[in-house]
């Protein structure tokens, strides 16, 4: 009862500090003194509730820099549409409080404008492409629906796995299915993004689906943790990540298509051109078109694509399970 209380009290938290956010936001950027100092030769910058904690990365842009609410809106622009199904729930100020737990860290705050653009269309494609309720004819077309669900609609188990009942033990009668921006899955990854955002994901999971300021921190630690052998999808994306031979002979390189074989594996890649691949690839070029980017900036075909490349982690639970 205790650990419901205190985490009931953490999620409330990260709400008021949503809020809180929201409202730095509002004011004039320039109202925000950037701190600089250096230390051996290297410059560290504080920029504030945004980009707080002496870091390399708060010395560039910050997301707020270049990524504006109405852009978010055009870029899910049915999300609260009367036959959606988490009509209220997404909004730029979650997702702009979330990711500002992750820009010290350089999401969103590696490289030039157009890098860090990239990533964040990069990152929200592959958000759009598994919340969307789009199809063929849908208004607006298949690709305006993203954050559509905020949770998977008919889980097919409890995705509870006993492995790890010492470290991440599954409550009495809760269900680890997909939930979130990029929906996590079982017991053992619902306790280390909890870790990650000091709240007990495991009592009860419902927390994620209910807070889009835990639904969305929850997406970008995926993106930014390394899973087993395989780098973070960030890493690989933004160039951090170095191919071995082994990569090279198995068709891995940085970019986009690398980003799908990290978060899924080989329920997408190694196919050829499947329809689940192709629909991630279209979100994110759709997205690289309504920032204003072009789309013969994210590669060739096998930068783009994973439809050639060997796993990284071949199946067990591949994909959002992984």
């Amino acid at each position: 009862m205790e650990r419901a209380k205190r985490n009931a009290i953490v999620a409330i938290a990260l709400v008021i500090l949503a809020v809180a956010a929201a409202r730095v936001e509002a004011q004039q950027e320039s109202n925000v003194k950037t701190l600089v100092k250096y230390k051996h030769g290297k410059k560290y910058c504080d920029k504030g509730w945004e980009c707080k904690g002496w870091s390399i990365y708060c010395c560039n842009l910050t997301i707020t820099d270049y990524f504006q609410t109405y852009q978010f809106e055009n870029l899910f622009s049915k999300r609260n549409s009367p036959v959606a199904h988490a009509v209220g729930f997404w909004d730029y100020r979650s997702f702009i409080a979330a990711a500002a737990l992750f820009e010290p860290l350089g999401f969103g705050t590696t490289g030039n404008k157009t890098t860090q653009m990239m990533e964040v269309a990069a990152f929200l494609g592959h958000v759009g492409s598994k919340t969307s309720c789009g199809y063929g004819v849908a208004t607006g077309g298949p690709l305006a629906w993203g954050l559509c669900y905020n949770h998977e609609m008919s889980p097919m188990q409890s995705y509870c796995d006993d492995y790890f009942k010492l470290t991440y033990p599954c409550t009495p009668g809760a269900d680890y299915y997909g939930r979130g921006a990029i929906p996590i899955f079982w017991n053992y990854n619902y306790g280390a993004v909890g870790e990650t955002l000091k709240v007990d994901l495991s009592n009860p999971p419902e927390y994620i689906e209910q807070n889009a300021t835990l639904a969305f921190p929850g997406a970008i630690w995926r993106w930014m943790t390394p899973i087993k052998i395989s780098p973070s999808a960030h890493d690989a994306f933004v160039g951090n990540w170095k191919p071995t031979k082994n990569d090279t002979l198995e068709n891995r390189v940085p970019g986009f298509g690398t980003t799908m074989n990290i978060l899924y594996g080989d329920e997408v890649c190694g196919q050829g051109d499947v329809d689940t691949m192709n629909n991630i690839v279209s979100h994110y070029l759709y997205y690289l078109d309504l920032l204003g980017l072009t789309r013969d900036q994210a590669g060739p075909h096998e930068h783009l694509t994973c439809a050639e490349q060997v796993s990284f982690n071949p199946s067990s639970k591949a994909a959002s399970s992984t």
